[in-house]
């Protein structure tokens, strides 16, 4: 009972740390640096859920952006698409009301992640039984095949996009709680997997494959089910970012975007949280941070050449596999039994 208790106040306190800083951020810094925010924490997010892949699990996806679309379209598609038609006999669902929106976006975040994480085991059972390159070129391969699937999908807007998506998460000012709210969840998960048992198989897939099949390891269910779980938290990040951006179209989950990704998991440290964590911030704000009068026809240009001074001095990433230590208090969110040093 203690334990229980320690925990649901762990989450009580992070969620009231979320609401008071969202409010005076939203106070006292403009739209455009509130919006930059915002990407900072979907990208970080989606950093961290291609790490339990990538990182963590040890293979090579680069298709990540196709689930973050899943994510995007199903979410959409609930608050314009569906949700109308049930809203006369459900008119709790009816936007425009502070309740009825959280609701909405709530049923919208779950139908996201169900659909992404559904697609990452469609994508997953036929792939993840290849190695190496093969399988980054499969994955990549996927994520394209999802992208053109909804460009020539008319009901979602294909090439046009998907406009206007009702603005769930802006009306009420508070974007920022569900945005970095959802990467806590992320980042608490994925340590915990690291802590836990379960996770000493996904280690064991990393080190040596054949090794861990050799100790009786189901390595494809290992790799499937880290597939399922890092697409998954890609589509709720993809559910968000519709309803921040308020219209998508299929240029947003392109190639570029996946590999954008990829390499913020790379840069960080593959199979370091604490890595992707930053990458996928610095990574994200660092361009917007250039765009000084004097140098922003270059920004590009500079931003590149850093990324690969990086890459040749330090190939390992920022931390390689180590970690930051967290705050006590949110060590506090780990597995039961687990020391809290």
């Amino acid at each position: 009972m203690r334990w229980l208790l320690g925990r649901i106040g762990v989450v009580v306190l992070t969620c009231a740390i979320l609401l008071v800083a969202n409010r005076l951020i939203i106070d006292n810094i403009k739209e455009y640096y509130v919006s930059v925010l915002v990407l900072c924490g979907l990208y970080a997010t989606l950093a961290v859920s291609l790490n339990l892949i990538n990182g963590i699990t040890g293979q090579f996806s680069i298709g990540h952006a196709g689930f973050y679309a899943v994510g995007a379209y199903v979410g959409g598609a609930w608050t314009m698409l569906i949700r109308p038609l049930v809203v006369k006999s459900l008119p709790i669902l009816q936007t425009g009301t502070q309740i009825g929106d959280h609701l909405n976006l709530f049923i919208a975040l779950v139908l996201g992640t169900v659909c992404a994480g559904l697609t990452g085991l469609l994508v997953g059972l036929p792939s993840l039984r290849l190695r190496g390159d093969y399988l980054a070129i499969v994955t990549l391969g996927f994520g394209e095949v999802i992208r053109i699937v909804i460009l020539n999908m008319d009901v979602v807007g294909g090439p046009r996009g998907f406009t206007p998506i009702t603005e769930l998460v802006n009306n009420h000012g508070i974007p920022l709680v569900w945005i970095f709210g959802l990467l806590v969840v992320v980042v608490a998960f994925s340590r915990n997997l690291l802590k836990s048992a379960q996770g000493l198989k996904f280690l064991a897939v990393r080190e040596d494959e054949i090794a861990a099949d050799a100790m009786g390891v189901n390595t494809t269910r290992v790799k499937v089910t880290a597939f399922v779980i890092g697409s998954a938290f890609a589509g709720a990040a993809g559910v968000l970012y519709a309803h921040c951006q308020t219209g998508i179209t299929p240029d947003s989950f392109d190639m570029n975007t996946s590999i954008i990704i990829t390499t913020m998991v790379v840069l960080g440290g593959t199979g370091s949280i604490s890595g992707s964590l930053l990458a996928g911030i610095a990574l994200t704000a660092l361009p917007e941070l250039l765009r000084n009068d004097f140098i922003k026809e270059y920004r590009m240009v500079i931003f590149s050449t850093l990324l690969v001074v990086f890459m040749l001095t330090r190939p390992q990433g920022i931390f390689g596999h180590r970690e930051i230590a967290l705050p006590r208090f949110l060590r506090r969110l780990g597995r039961k039994g687990e020391p809290n040093p």
